[in-house]
């Protein structure tokens, strides 16, 4: 570079760190960041929840985690896909942006991931999960977002955590099964060592049957928000069930909510794995027109079990057509939040994590769906 002038002076690659900081964690995230509205929503949704908060606290003892960082620490894991809360209390301890989420100051210290996972069954046990949802969905519904004509069901499969060797014999089987007649099946026999409410199940002939639960959600088709959520045990008698319990309550408040709403329109789309007589015949006692994909074949096991002007409805081809926009919901869960595989035991945690993982999946619409204030 001979003859070319050089201006400015080198910098010194020193690692001398200061005493004080001046800039607090709040100056440092952007103020556009698409966080800063998911912890307004979530905020606004817990300070609903701190009376039940306080129902499951005593006055006396020392304080523990306060509930509300416990659960927007839940809810990080679940929005940036930290496999398990041991690395969820790593990144706590480093990640300056977690720390302002959870509001954590900066020279605060992190749990232990064993207090941690104790604090956590405290919120399993006062049902928190549920409370949090309907309040995320209450949002949603004061911004005119929710339909309440027009729904989509289905179910997933969801991964047990227990192994197809865990399987072994029951010591007391029942005399008689819950298969058709009395007969025995092998969730009457056998029973997983780890997870005993698992069961072995497939959706397709081709796949393996592993140990699972099924998740279930009822979607409403305006804007794809998930307004109903519950998990069953794996079962093809599971999804009609859990679908007609989902939409009974939903009916019933959509119902409520309208002067006049026992005339109202209300449809449901679903696939072929609701083509059950039993399915669409209480789909009609709820005064609900199904849209159930059908078989092109009406066989005593296929049957086709819908009306001529259920058929040819004029909602019966965009209700199909909605239909699909579910999947993208049961992939978030699965793969953004990681629930592809449970972490959890025993159906009753398998569902409160479940929840959760649905209203954040609710929470990063609502961030598209609700314009930002001026």
């Amino acid at each position: 570079m001979c003859g070319q002038r050089l201006t400015g002076m080198r910098g010194y690659d020193e690692h001398q760190e200061s005493m004080f900081s001046y800039l607090s964690a709040e100056q440092r995230v952007p103020s556009d960041h698409p966080l800063r509205r998911v912890r307004g929503m979530t905020d606004r949704a817990l300070q609903a929840l701190s009376s039940q908060f306080s129902e499951l606290y005593s006055r006396y003892g020392r304080p523990s985690i306060a509930p509300e960082k416990l659960l927007r620490a839940l809810l990080l894991q679940a929005l940036y896909s930290v496999r398990s809360e041991r690395l969820l209390m790593e990144s706590l301890n480093y990640n300056l942006l977690f720390r302002w989420f959870v509001g954590l100051n900066l020279d605060e210290p992190v749990w232990d991931v064993t207090v941690f996972t104790k604090n956590r069954e405290r919120l399993l046990e006062g049902r928190i999960a549920e409370a949090f949802f309907d309040q995320v969905l209450a949002q949603a519904e004061e911004h005119q977002l929710l339909s309440d004509e027009h729904f989509t069901v289905d179910g997933t499969l969801l991964e047990a955590w227990a192994n197809r060797r865990s399987f072994q014999e029951k010591k007391d089987p029942p005399k008689t099964g819950t298969g058709s007649g009395g007969r025995k099946t092998l969730r009457d026999t056998h029973e997983s060592r780890t997870d005993p409410e698992a069961r072995l199940y497939k959706k397709s002939a081709a796949g393996e049957a592993k140990p699972s639960y099924l998740g279930h959600l009822l979607m409403e088709n305006r804007n794809g928000l998930i307004v109903k959520r519950c998990v069953t045990q794996a079962g093809k008698r599971e999804e009609p069930r859990a679908a007609l319990a989902m939409l009974q309550r939903v009916v019933r408040r959509v119902r409520a909510k309208r002067p006049g709403g026992e005339r109202m329109e209300i449809t449901v789309g679903a696939d072929k794995a609701y083509q059950e007589r039993g399915f669409i015949g209480g789909l009609r006692e709820l005064g609900v027109i199904p849209h159930v994909a059908e078989y092109q074949r009406s066989l005593p096991q296929w049957p086709n079990c819908l009306t001529p002007s259920e058929r040819e409805h004029p909602g019966f081809a965009i209700s199909q057509g909605q239909r699909k926009r579910i999947e993208k919901n049961f992939g978030w869960i699965k793969f953004a939040a990681g629930l592809r595989k449970m972490k959890f035991r025993g159906r009753r945690r398998v569902e409160w994590v479940f929840c959760l993982a649905a209203a954040a999946a609710n929470l990063v619409r609502l961030v598209k769906l609700i314009p930002q204030p001026a």
